[in-house]
């Protein structure tokens, strides 16, 4: 017997610098790309959906929007639903309740605890809980196949088929932009101007007075790069900089005032600039406040930092930085 398909959403990555009440916190630029990758990822897998529900928190509604846009599901699929904010399982039940009976597949988009109670009490079986203890982390999908109505839904009526999260989808999985979407509504850039404008740190530190370059495991850990991000529209380049080392690489230190440079990369149907921040490390935090701590990083002298960088124009920016450490090491002696 084939079941009803149920997506749980968990939103994307929050902005916690802003002070605003919970309600209102918007999500960061790598929330909107999280949101954005599960959205394509669904169209991908052709399980658009009949209905969305979401909380109406400012960060679930963001990431609501996104991923509908990147799936070229239509706005008025969408049903905003107070009783998701902050909500507990029997909530969220509730909601799933009220669903039209019909629907043979439903997206519902939520917040922790909740989301991730939801799905284990709703599938069956124990659930394997990851190394980092997050089934559910921002941005995270669970699909379950669904054996009840909408109404009648109990503990273990579903198979949970998988858990996947954002870093696991490829970048360039094609959202609902190509003009034989017959869903799509906006011509726009796939997304918002403001992507294009990122910036980075260069990490470096002097052990044994020899100069060091860190370098970071892509999210496909297919390649070596710097930390980097889109620039979030309330922050400074340099301050954005700051915010995506201790969240990609889990490191703190002191930023120069000044960029070192800049280099350009293609994606999205258009041209990524970066704005790059030479970043002296003082401190590589544990593993376990390390928010992106599947990837890898790694210390490398600047030739062989260079041999593994891709951008041409980034490698000449070691270069740049190796010959400033070198006048600035001479001049102290």
């Amino acid at each position: 017997m084939k079941g009803k398909t149920l997506l749980v959403l968990r939103h994307g990555k929050s902005d916690w610098s802003t002070g605003e009440e919970d309600f209102d916190r918007p999500l960061v630029g790598r929330g909107h790309l999280g949101s954005r990758k599960m959205g394509a990822l669904i169209r991908h897998l052709k399980l658009r959906p009949d209905v969305v529900l979401s909380s109406p928190a400012a960060r679930a509604r963001a990431t609501t929007e996104a991923a509908c846009q990147a799936m070229g599901l239509a706005a008025k699929k969408i049903s905003w639903d107070e009783r998701i904010y902050a909500a507990p399982t029997e909530f969220l039940l509730a909601a799933l309740a009220d669903c039209p009976p019909g629907a043979e597949r439903v997206m519902l988009v939520g917040h922790n605890p909740g989301v991730e109670d939801l799905v284990a009490y709703l599938a069956e079986g124990e659930l394997d809980i990851p190394d980092d203890g997050k089934v559910l982390p921002t941005s995270a999908l669970a699909q379950l196949e669904v054996f009840a109505d909408w109404s009648k839904l109990t503990r273990g009526c579903a198979t949970l088929v998988a858990l996947t999260r954002p870093g696991q989808v490829p970048d360039d999985l094609p959202a609902a932009d190509d003009e034989d979407d017959p869903e799509e509504e906006d011509d726009s850039r796939p997304v918002p101007d403001y992507f294009y404008t990122q910036s980075a740190v260069l990490p470096y530190r002097l052990l044994d007075g020899k100069l060091q370059i860190m370098l970071i495991a892509s999210r496909k850990a297919t390649r070596w790069v710097i930390p980097k991000g889109v620039k979030e529209p309330e922050l400074s380049l340099r301050d954005s900089a700051e915010k995506e080392a201790l969240e990609e690489a889990g490191i703190r230190g002191q930023l120069d005032d000044e960029a070192i440079g800049d280099y350009d990369y293609k994606k999205w149907g258009g041209v990524c600039k970066v704005t790059v921040f030479p970043m002296a490390v003082s401190e590589s935090v544990p593993e376990e406040e390390w928010e992106e701590s599947h990837r890898e990083r790694q210390w490398l002298e600047p030739k062989k930092a260079k041999r593994l960088i891709a951008e041409p124009a980034l490698r000449k920016l070691v270069d740049t930085l190796a010959k400033k450490i070198a006048k600035g090491l001479a001049k102290e002696r």
